[in-house]
């Protein structure tokens, strides 16, 4: 239980981690060139899926174990994050179209997690 409680904190905390920085230099982008919000949209759908797949990466390698177990909990740790800024701060709740969003980040954490499970087992089968 203590594994598992430490492994998906770090993967949670790659991923705040990484949206934060992501965050900072779209924002910087916006600020100081001629890009609008709507031209990086997609360019932020693509870096999130990629920060959900390597927080589950780092989720699973330092779990070893369970890895689908381990990304659907760093995911849905995550999501309730999310949830909880936008629901408390901004006074709303998830849209359709964010719940579609946070479906697919949980798929692509798991995925991570399965991933980060197998490169960090030492097991080497012969045939």
């Amino acid at each position: 239980m203590k594994k598992t409680a430490v492994a998906v904190s770090y993967g949670f905390l790659t991923i705040l981690l990484l949206v934060l920085s992501i965050s900072l230099i779209l924002s910087l982008l916006l600020r100081l060139t001629s890009l609008t919000e709507s031209s990086v949209s997609t360019t932020t759908l693509v870096l999130s899926f990629i920060v959900m797949l390597i927080g589950g990466f780092v989720t699973g390698a330092k779990g070893k174990e369970k890895g689908w177990l381990l990304g659907l909990l760093t995911s849905g740790m995550y999501s309730v994050f999310v949830f909880f800024v936008q629901y408390l701060g901004y006074d709303r709740s998830f849209s359709k179209e964010q719940l579609t969003y946070h479906a697919i980040f949980l798929a692509v954490c798991m995925l991570g997690s399965i991933f980060g499970v197998n490169a960090a087992s030492n097991k080497s089968y012969k045939n």
